[in-house]
């Protein structure tokens, strides 16, 4: 493999590992038990984390789109 792929690889699979990783701690906020929230919260967050899959996706596919994330519940 060339050292573009091996980098790619590299940095992909760590920054997908942290993703995935990062998404099941946010899943872990749906415990009533420890937390309050409301419907319009989590569609919140939902919205945020698909609007980013898209850009992902055409980042990948159309070329890059710049912009800072943001995301406030309130």
């Amino acid at each position: 493999m060339s050292d573009k792929r091996d980098k790619f690889v590299s940095i992909a699979e760590k920054r997908v590992i942290r993703t995935i990783k990062d998404i099941r701690l946010i899943g872990n906020l749906s415990n009533k038990n420890n937390y309050s929230y409301e419907d319009r919260d989590v569609n919140k967050i939902i919205s945020a984390l698909e609007q980013e899959v898209k850009t992902l996706k055409i980042k990948f596919s159309a070329g890059d789109t710049k912009g800072e994330p943001e995301f406030k519940l309130l």
